[in-house]
């Protein structure tokens, strides 16, 4: 089961990371100013995740294919790694899908 992970950047801004059953990292927020937010961050993904229209694919200036998550409001609450193919790219996005809804929470802060 997949789990978010809050951490304090060294700026002092919270992020969160969606790490996998495997323990790697499927998604990574913004810098959010309070822990509130990032919690408020973690539950936009929970709502989110499920629908593929929130998905915007992307292909980085060095052709490496990433994603982004984004709320209904049109901001991006979590980008994905770098992947070498398109297909590990979607693999990305259906274990962001099956790991986000029941996610727990972990605080690391």
């Amino acid at each position: 089961m997949g789990k978010f992970e809050i951490t304090t950047r060294k700026n002092g801004e919270f992020q969160f990371n969606l790490k996998a059953g495997n323990g790697q990292v499927i998604l990574t927020s913004e810098g959010y100013s309070s822990k509130s937010g990032c919690t408020n961050g973690i539950e936009s993904v929970k709502k989110n995740s499920q629908d593929d229209s929130k998905y915007d694919k992307k292909t980085s200036t060095n052709g490496k294919p990433y994603f982004n998550l984004k709320a209904t409001n049109g901001q991006i609450i979590g980008n994905s790694e770098m992947y070498e193919s398109v297909a590990s790219r979607d693999n990305g996005i259906e274990s962001v899908k099956k790991n986000a809804p029941e996610a727990e929470i972990s605080d690391l802060t």
